[in-house]
């Protein structure tokens, strides 16, 4: 006996039929067999999943070990001061070196500037003094000059070479430069030259009785002695 062709229905009712002939899906036993190849446990659960449940567990027990959370990590955090303490002491003592070297230096920087500092005001007034010291015959002249010059006609020269010599003489003054002459006074030898013995009647016993050329000193520093005629004791 032939079966009839079935006529093509539209989807709508398809879909229709296909839900009012549908029935509930039993799972039977051979469902829920496993496949081949597929390994479980006694209770039920595949091996791979068994695997990844004791993997996590091990991991578990490695964050929290026996003797409750935190007692380890005390101890290993203890172990690990005590054997940082040697070399904390270590850089310790090291850093006091350091400070102590460094306070030297330090010091050291100090007195060399000061030095450095005298060195060099020692060295100005060297060379001011060596300079004041080539002046001093100049200035002899003008006073040679001034001198004679009283006895001239010419009042305009005799009053130009006075002046000159009197500014001179301020210069020196405002650097200090002040000069030696000490007539009547007890003869000084670290101030004055005895180039001549005078007569017991030219003064008193040990003093200077006449000066032949002016000294002169910037400070303490004598830059030249003067000559001077002494009464003898």
């Amino acid at each position: 006996m032939k079966r009839k062709p079935e006529r093509d229905l539209p989807a709508e009712e398809v879909e229709t039929v296909n839900f009012q002939n549908s029935e509930p899906e039993v799972l039977t036993d051979e469902d829920d067999r496993p496949e081949a190849g597929e390994k479980r446990t006694a209770d039920g659960i595949p091996g791979g999943e068994e695997e990844d449940l004791q993997g996590e567990q091990r991991a578990e027990g490695e964050e929290c070990p026996p003797g409750g959370p935190g007692e380890g990590g005390d101890g290993a955090a203890t172990a690990g001061e005590e054997s940082l303490k040697p070399t904390l002491e270590e850089a310790m003592v090291q850093a006091e070196e350091y400070l102590s070297l460094a306070q030297r230096v330090q010091a050291d920087f100090e007195n060399f500037r000061r030095r450095n500092q005298n060195v060099r005001s020692e060295a100005f007034d060297d060379g001011a003094r060596a300079f004041a010291a080539t002046l001093l015959p100049v200035v002899d002249n003008l006073e040679r000059a001034v001198g004679a010059g009283k006895e001239s006609s010419d009042q305009a020269l005799r009053e130009g070479v006075e002046m000159v010599c009197r500014q001179l003489l301020e210069v020196f003054e405002k650097r200090g430069i002040r000069p030696i002459s000490r007539l009547g006074e007890r003869f000084d030898p670290n101030l004055e030259d005895a180039v001549l013995q005078g007569d017991p009647e030219e003064g008193k016993p040990g003093t200077v009785c006449e000066v032949f050329q002016k000294g002169y000193q910037m400070g303490d520093m004598v830059l030249r002695h003067a000559m001077v005629k002494v009464v003898p004791e």
